[in-house]
């Protein structure tokens, strides 16, 4: 019943979420990681009992008597004598205990057994000689020998002798009482604690009771989780544009991005290139009309100089020949009166501006940006030649989620675990009608014991009223013959004792003895084992119950010994509080796969995403107007543009010489002339070319007009220069570039496609397979977990060691030491009574030589009869 039982629940609980993952843990890792799933936590019950016990203040004898039991018994756990006793016992026949290795082994046992075996030999020896020893001793005082005669020689250390002796006596009989009292507590502690052994089973019925009525829930809660993973991939589906072909737009965009910036970049170099032409034509007018000006008014003062220096004044030299020297220095100069920079020689560039302007007339920049729309419009396209997959997804979820729905409804789940709470009622029931049996024989047992008690007690009660009736009737003045009535009740009582002592100690060592066997032994091979772990490597021996059966759990309930479950790692496990799933190794026997297999769904996804065909054609990067816009540019010519020229023109001076200079020095040579027309038209010409510079050439350098425009010319020819410098290749090579990328697109995009198609495959069922993974995680440390299972194994333990074998050992430990001690007793008893009792005779002292025979009597003599006796 119970074995059917289990399983049907282990089944259960296996079928509401074993799940299978087909890909090899290598593709796993291979695999892109995907969003994190948050599932919740999954409900818990709360388990009440605290299988825990500690004992109190009579932990201290507990563990005198362990300490006992160590000296007894030193040796350490016989793991491999218990095996091997356990292997031959299951199946030997009588016959074979006659065998080598039989007799072997006893000897093993024998040799394990020796401290408990001494111990129970002398407890029988003591059993079988104590009553003999009285029955004599009785016998021999009944012939008025050992002790028997009721006579006593004084001596002069009596009343030292009878001191001591009721010294020890006393010390003795508290001894005993302290062992009786350990015997009575222990006798307690057991009927106490079997009282609190009520509360541990409730509370271990009650968390079963919470076991059962969890574990639904919480399979239903995991069930219902699929949700969490469907909405995720619902999410993700809809979404297949902006994750999927947002991915492919990534990835294309890395080849496809450089290109159309290449073009667009060169359709802004256009723009600039138009502003740069007009630029030079306009700064190129400006600075033309401006040295057209200088250059002819420094015609005419070159003309001017040249007529003049004609004068014959100049070429008589042999009238004057300083004034022909001066004037041939002076004619040799005028070369210098010269504009610098001659920029009405420059080319115009008018025919490059018209050609651009020609081109521009085109919008190169929309054409590539209708280029960057249809590109960047990948998702969309993409979302669109998805929908057929997306819708077909959709039906595969519902009927995964119609599959997970009815399978918790093919196993009856909750009918099962209202029959185990039906069960637990039921068991919970019968313990509770088996208290008052309980009670009963706990009643008869604590009777017996007060009883052994009683005997020890009584023994004491006789003690100590001697000891106390000797103490108040001594008379130190008093002969043996002469003690009182109250000492001679003293030493009455002493006898008494010494009788019952007699008859009840046998008994005692009898009870002792055969507690102290049994429960010595369960203490060293079951309790200490139990706690050291030792006694579950016994019970997982392989092949120890059945010499088929590897393990004989798995062997017991699946027929499976080979799967790796033994007791220690079930209780360990149920300890660390982990889900039975784990703890009783279901996921190796029970296979749900047909009903919720997680490799069959990834293997349809798979199939699904696998025939995804997306086609990138429809996208156009750059229209053929849009080409030709580029190779026009590359043909306007402004490549052939003499840029050198022009910054050779804008780098050099307005003159060739300075004009304020140059006057300055051909006034001063004038001066050296002899005064008359020559000198006065020569002063002329100088103050002429002051007023050119001062008119002309310091408004050139100074006004912004002509800055501007020769900074703009410059500024302008270098960036013209800038653009035409291998232009042709330039554009070819944006055209090879966006060529490439278009085929890549149109014709190469597929590998592109299959890769990121995958990865949003393996994102899709990663989903899948985080709920999978919390299913299993949950199933291990969370789903029905068997915390109540190892509770009730310690409470077993709790109860079976704690309560009744360290109370049993306690007992006897207190009652054995009473036992012991009653020898000592009598002995004393016995000597003490001589010195207590009213004697028939006496002797005189014997180291007195003489004595008054007044107050002394001859040994033959009776003593006298007074009425206050």
């Amino acid at each position: 019943m119970w074995k059917i039982g289990l399983l049907l629940l282990f089944w259960v609980l296996l079928t509401s979420g074993e799940l299978q993952q087909e890909e090899t843990e290598p593709e796993r890792r291979s695999q892109p990681p995907s969003g994190k799933l948050d599932f919740g936590y999954v409900p818990q019950g709360v388990y009440q009992t605290l299988a825990y016990y500690e004992p109190g203040v009579i932990g201290i004898l507990f563990h005198m008597v362990h300490a006992f039991l160590y000296v007894v018994q030193p040796n350490p756990f016989p793991e491999d004598l218990i095996i091997k006793v356990a292997k031959d016992k299951f199946g030997a026949v009588q016959s074979e205990y006659q065998k080598p290795e039989n007799i072997v082994l006893t000897l093993q046992a024998i040799y394990y057994e020796t401290g408990f075996m001494v111990c129970a030999v002398l407890g029988l020896l003591f059993m079988v000689l104590l009553p003999l020893a009285g029955l004599f001793f009785c016998l021999c005082r009944c012939c008025d020998n050992c002790g028997g005669e009721m006579h006593q020689r004084q001596r002069k250390n009596a009343d030292c002798q009878r001191g001591l002796l009721t010294t020890l006596l006393f010390a003795t009989s508290l001894v005993i009482t302290a062992g009786v009292l350990c015997a009575y507590a222990a006798n307690q502690n057991l009927s106490s604690q079997l009282k609190g052994m009520r509360r541990l089973v409730s509370s271990n019925l009650r968390d079963l009771q919470s076991f059962t009525n969890e574990t639904p829930t919480q399979i239903d809660y995991l069930i219902a989780q699929y949700a969490t993973a469907k909405n995720k991939v619902i999410s993700d589906l809809d979404n297949v544009g902006p994750l999927l072909g947002g991915k492919i737009h990534e990835e294309l965009g890395k080849d496809v991005c450089p290109a159309m910036d290449g073009a667009l970049n060169m359709a802004g170099a256009m723009r600039e290139t138009k502003e740069a032409l007009e630029n030079v034509s306009m700064s190129l007018e400006v600075l033309q009309e401006a040295t057209g000006k200088l250059h002819f008014n420094l015609s005419l003062v070159r003309f001017s100089l040249n007529r003049t220096l004609s004068d014959p004044g100049c070429s008589d030299e042999d009238s004057d020949a300083t004034t022909a020297q001066l004037c041939r220095s002076i004619r040799s100069s005028l070369a210098q009166l010269h504009v610098s920079a001659n920029f009405t020689r420059l080319p115009d560039v008018n025919n490059q501006l018209e050609s651009v302007n020609q081109l521009l007339k085109t919008d190169l920049s929309n054409i590539i940006q209708k280029g960057y729309s249809s590109f960047n419009d990948t998702p969309g396209i993409v979302s669109d030649q998805m929908r057929n997959v997306v819708e077909g997804a959709r039906g595969m979820l519902d009927i995964i989620g119609t599959n997970i729905s009815s399978f918790s409804k093919v196993f009856p789940v909750h009918s099962t675990m209202a029959n185990f709470t039906n069960f637990i009622s039921h068991t919970h029931s019968k313990i509770e009608d088996s208290y008052p049996e309980i009670d009963q024989m706990d009643f008869y047992r604590w009777i017996c014991c007060i009883g052994l008690c009683c005997m020890v007690v009584l023994i004491l009660a006789f003690n100590f009223l001697a000891i106390l009736c000797g103490t108040i009737g001594y008379d130190k003045h008093a002969s043996p013959t002469t003690r009182g009535c109250v000492s001679n009740t003293g030493g009455t009582l002493l006898m008494a004792g010494v009788g019952f002592s007699f008859l009840f100690s046998w008994i005692l060592m009898g009870v002792v003895t055969a507690t102290f066997l049994v429960g010595g032994n369960v203490e060293k091979l079951v309790c200490e084992p139990f706690h050291t772990k030792q006694l579950f490597k016994v019970l997982d021996t392989p092949h120890l119950v059945n010499p088929e059966w590897r393990n004989f759990i798995p062997g017991y309930m699946y027929n499976d010994s080979d799967l790796d479950l033994t007791v220690e790692s079930l209780y360990s496990n149920c300890k660390e509080n982990r889900g039975i799933y784990s703890a009783m190794r279901l996921d190796k026997v029970f296979n749900v796969t047909t009903f919720l297999n997680s490799s069959l769904y990834t293997k349809e996804v798979g199939k699904m995403f696998n025939d995804v065909k997306i086609d990138l054609r429809v996208i156009v990067l750059l229209e053929s107007e849009g080409k030709q816009n580029l190779i026009g540019f590359s043909e306007t010519g402004v490549d052939r543009i003499n840029y050198a020229a022009y910054l050779e023109e804008v780098n050099k001076g307005v003159t060739q010489v300075d004009l304020l200079s140059y006057a300055n020095e051909l006034e001063a040579q004038t001066d050296l002339m002899p005064k008359g027309p020559l000198q006065t038209s020569l002063k002329g010409h100088a103050n002429s070319l002051r007023q050119i510079h001062s008119q002309q050439v310091i408004p050139m350098e100074q006004a912004m007009k002509y800055v501007r425009a020769r900074s703009m010319l410059n500024q302008s020819i270098r960036l013209l220069e800038r653009t035409a410098s291998d232009l042709p290749n330039k554009v070819t090579d944006i055209l090879a570039t966006i060529e490439a990328a278009q085929y890549l697109i149109s014709q190469n995009a597929t590998q592109v496609v299959n890769q990121e198609t995958e990865k949003y495959k393996q994102t899709i069922v990663g989903y899948f397979r985080q709920y999978i993974e919390w299913v299993r995680t949950s199933l291990t440390m969370e789903v029905a977990a068997c915390k109540p299972f190892s509770n009730i194994v310690d409470t077993v333990e709790i109860v079976a060691c704690s309560f009744l074998v360290d109370s049993l050992n306690t007992f006897w430990f207190g009652l054995g030491c009473c036992a012991l001690f009653l020898l000592p007793s009598i002995i004393l008893s016995v000597k003490l009574a001589k010195f207590y009792r009213r004697m028939d005779t006496e002797d005189v002292y014997d180291d007195i030589l003489a004595y008054d025979t007044m107050t002394r009597f001859p040994r033959a003599s009776a003593p006298p009869r007074h009425i206050d006796w």
